[in-house]
């Protein structure tokens, strides 16, 4: 029997911050991202698509150092970047940094390097 569409797909984030009203609203802001409260009161999210939501947490150390590196894919990366940037976070590689690939990586509110990824024209 073959897999579900789901098995293995990634679902969920926790993204380390030191303030999740600020980071919750950089994301809205930068990506469109959907920001809710949850039951329990947390402030939750959904991505543009709803695939994947998660959650701000404080107390655990950003990833300001790439290891496990999580990409957004965007439509424009130059245009994401200003968005990121106007809204508080850092470009910390430029486009054109994993060339041919259309890619940037910035750091967000609380430190973590995120990358961005533009779907090359077909």
């Amino acid at each position: 029997m073959p897999p579900s569409p789901t098995d293995g797909k990634i679902c969920y984030l926790e993204i380390p911050a030191t303030d999740v009203a600020r980071s919750a609203d950089f994301y809205r802001q930068s990506f469109g991202w959907e920001v809710r409260t949850r039951g329990d009161g947390q402030i939750a999210f959904d991505d543009r698509a709803h695939a994947v939501s998660g959650t701000w947490v404080l107390g655990r150390k950003s990833a300001s150092e790439p290891g496990l590196l999580i990409y957004i894919m965007v439509d424009s990366v130059a245009e994401t970047l200003e968005r990121v940037v106007a809204h508080g976070g850092a470009i910390v590689q430029p486009i054109g940094g994993d060339a041919p690939e259309i890619t940037a990586r910035f750091s967000d509110l609380a430190g973590n390097i995120i990358g961005l990824y533009q779907q090359p024209a077909s």
